[in-house]
């Protein structure tokens, strides 16, 4: 004869006399000597994937001429080290002009877009705001449903957009994604703070910007730094909306230089018969794409998953 109690984590039998704890799921194990082990050669494999094309291209661009040469392209172990790659690129030709323009165009991009997401957000926060469950709904069928590249196109050349830099910013000015992210950790502010400001005779705006705002600094800082690299990285307004070679942004030189093949104007002589090497131009031009995401996102990354999970599950 079995007894058993009656709780459901644990049960007695009556054979051995004494308590048992049922077996536990797999995922609720500790893990093993071999597991850990196993873990950590998938996360050095998967570090080295992403660290050993970086030492490369970083290696490449501040080797010399006769050094790229001896290695046959790409260079590993560095020898010869110099700066002229960096040295001829921001000397004030194309890439310099390429550089500034994306700076101008994400720090002014970036800011547009977070006022009006910020504001949207904060509006459509609010229980009771005009138009609120429209202006929601709207927004979010943008999600699913596009107008598609040729009525766009169209739409920005109609405004006259075309040529000019404000074409690299307003038809991707705005992300529904980020304004419901902003929206839910906005909605997760206590409603009894804000009351307790509206009573004391404090408006919307000044609500938002000395209540909400400091304590949204996480998701703030998240959302900023996916408009910042969504502008940083963009390359394809640039292609279709311009097309003065002045204009261009950085990532479109790069995009001539690894594709194309085609060096900048001013380097030309200085890779055919001098010490430059094309192929140092390139990655030299690589690591200065990659040079401002590298260098910021850190500081970030502490904000990333406290702003990212509470937005997303609020509200």
């Amino acid at each position: 004869m079995t007894a058993t109690t009656t709780g459901p984590d644990r049960s007695r039998t009556a054979a051995r006399g004494r308590w048992t704890a049922p077996a536990r799921p797999v995922w609720e194990e500790p893990p093993t000597r071999a597991g850990l082990t196993a873990k950590g050669a998938v996360l050095a494999l998967a570090c080295l994937a992403v660290l050993v094309p970086l030492w490369i291209v970083v290696v490449t661009s501040l080797s010399s001429k006769r050094t790229i040469t001896e290695a046959g392209g790409l260079v590993v172990v560095p020898k010869d080290i110099t700066f002229i790659a960096y040295q001829e690129l921001l000397s004030g030709g194309q890439v310099t002009r390429a550089a500034l323009v994306s700076v101008g165009v994400t720090v002014t991009g970036t800011l547009f877009s977070m006022t009006v997401s910020i504001l949207c957000a904060y509006g459509l926060s609010r229980p009771g705001s005009l138009g609120h469950r429209a202006i929601l709904l709207t927004l979010m069928a943008t999600m699913f449903f596009g107008a598609g590249l040729i009525p766009t196109y169209l739409l920005v050349q109609t405004l006259g957009l075309t040529d000019t830099y404000l074409a690299l910013i307003l038809p991707s000015a705005v992300s529904v994604f980020n304004i419901l992210v902003l929206r839910g950790f906005f909605m997760g502010v206590s409603p009894e703070l804000i009351d307790s400001a509206r009573i004391d005779g404090a408006g919307d705006l000044r609500i938002l910007w000395q209540i909400v705002m400091p304590l949204s600094r996480a998701v703030v800082a998240v959302i900023t730094l996916f408009y910042a690299v969504g502008y940083w990285s963009a390359w394809f307004n640039a292609s279709i909306y311009l097309s003065d070679q002045k204009m261009m942004p950085l990532q479109n030189v790069l995009i001539q230089l690894v594709q194309k093949q085609e060096i900048p104007v001013g380097l030309g002589q200085a890779v055919k018969a001098g010490p430059l090497s094309g192929i140092a131009v390139q990655m030299a031009v690589m690591v200065l794409a990659l040079l401002p995401v590298a260098v910021f996102s850190p500081f970030v990354q502490k904000h990333f998953k406290k702003g990212m999970l509470t937005g997303a599950v609020k509200g």
